[in-house]
């Protein structure tokens, strides 16, 4: 059985060069580009329309800050204080030079892990583009959580989630979409190993490791994690309205997650509410967005063992 395994294996991955780019002229691996500080938060302005003022005489986490360019950006956008959580001593190294640089070094600060963050006074915290890598999403979340005042805001947005077409982020070199569910793990890893020499054999094993993070594994986390939402929007494939709402296709049609979360106000509910912006409101009501009791009637229901 072994032989024939290998043998299919052989084939598939023969199948899967034949559908991709030559190995020369593949997306070569990415670097860190030098961004303004006023294009850092491109992104998350276009995900999240009120940044302003949500961030605006606020105390804020900036988890997973990478060159810190975004929280030096941040604080420009009227942040009272930034803290980048970074596990890569040359990214902190950086981010401080960083903020020296942009004037903003008395407001930003770059630190290891969350143990050297002061838990439960900050207002927010901003997780870009990562919720599909963390080894260990659900403690993430709770190290994000316990940093947080009641009330405070876990802003998350992340692309692609595993079902997408491109959910494997193998695209660099195959433009076949839903690789990872029309061949064998092995079969990508081969391919894939004639375009990067890093040694990885699974999808967890890439620079920055892939979770396998779907659009349910997600919600059942954040219920986890004792995280209330807030407000919700699911990029489509291709922008087609409607797809994210149907309960067979949603997996393989959302292209992004993004959501609102919010600490949890036992003793005052309006205490709670002071931690969004007044227009806040307008996150909810606008064009794709879901309340919180939205988001959850279009999920799953209870599924595997949370991770």
């Amino acid at each position: 059985m072994q032989a024939v395994r290998r043998l299919l294996v052989a084939c598939a991955t023969i199948v899967l060069l034949a559908l991709s780019a030559p190995p020369g002229k593949a997306r070569a691996a990415p670097r860190v580009q030098q961004v303004r500080p006023d294009a850092a938060l491109a992104e998350l302005r276009a995900c999240f329309p009120e940044l302003k003022t949500m961030v605006a005489g606020r105390r804020l986490l900036d988890f997973g800050s990478g060159e810190g360019m975004q929280a030096v950006a941040l604080a420009q956008c009227g942040a009272r204080e930034v803290v980048g959580v970074e596990i890569n001593p040359a990214g902190r190294a950086r981010g401080a030079e960083l903020a020296a640089l942009h004037g903003v070094a008395d407001r930003v600060r770059f630190v290891n892990s969350v143990d050297e963050v002061e838990g439960g006074g900050y207002d927010a915290c901003i997780s870009l583009n990562s919720m599909e890598h963390f080894d260990q999403p659900l403690l993430r979340l709770q190290e994000m959580r316990a940093c947080l005042r009641p009330g405070g805001l876990l802003l998350v947005t992340f692309a692609p989630p595993w079902y997408a077409p491109y959910g494997a982020h193998m695209a660099y070199f195959t433009k076949v979409p839903w690789v990872h569910l029309l061949f064998p793990e092995e079969a990508v890893m081969a391919a894939r190993s004639r375009y990067r020499s890093d040694g990885a054999r699974r999808y967890e094993d890439v620079p920055g490791g892939l979770n396998r993070m779907s659009v349910a594994r997600f919600e059942r986390l954040v219920e986890a994690a004792g995280l209330e939402v807030v407000a919700r929007r699911d990029a489509a494939v291709r922008g087609v309205p409607g797809l994210t709402r149907l309960p067979l296709l949603r997996e393989l049609a959302t292209n992004r997650v993004t959501a609102v979360l919010r600490v949890p106000e036992c003793a005052d509910t309006g205490e709670a509410r002071r931690g969004l912006p007044a227009s806040a409101g307008s996150l909810v009501a606008a064009p794709c967005w879901r309340s919180g009791q939205d988001a959850r009637a279009a999920g799953a229901g209870p599924g595997r063992a949370i991770t």
